[in-house]
């Protein structure tokens, strides 16, 4: 029997795109804290988003992980209304 060339734990088709969907959640959450004008609001904002994406990390169930990234997405448009009421 041909043994699989593949690393033991390669991710699913469904696992990678999830993983696809949290990383791009992940850099237009950052885009768009780079239009925050103020600098000490700017860093505490990717602090918060860094550490918020570190501390889910581990997280495995399809469930939770989908529920985070309609959470994440929630949270992105309300910081673009804010930036786009700001700049109004």
């Amino acid at each position: 029997m041909a043994t699989s060339r593949l690393p033991p734990a390669t991710l699913t088709l469904k696992q990678f795109l999830r993983r696809q969907q949290v990383l791009l959640l992940y850099r237009r959450i950052l885009q768009a804290i780079q239009q925050v004008p103020n600098n000490s609001d700017r860093k505490y904002l990717k602090d918060w988003a860094r550490e918020e994406f570190k501390r889910n990390k581990s997280a495995t169930e399809e469930v939770t992980i989908r529920m985070m990234i309609t959470q994440g997405n929630m949270q992105l448009k309300e910081l673009e209304r804010t930036l786009a009421l700001a700049k109004s």
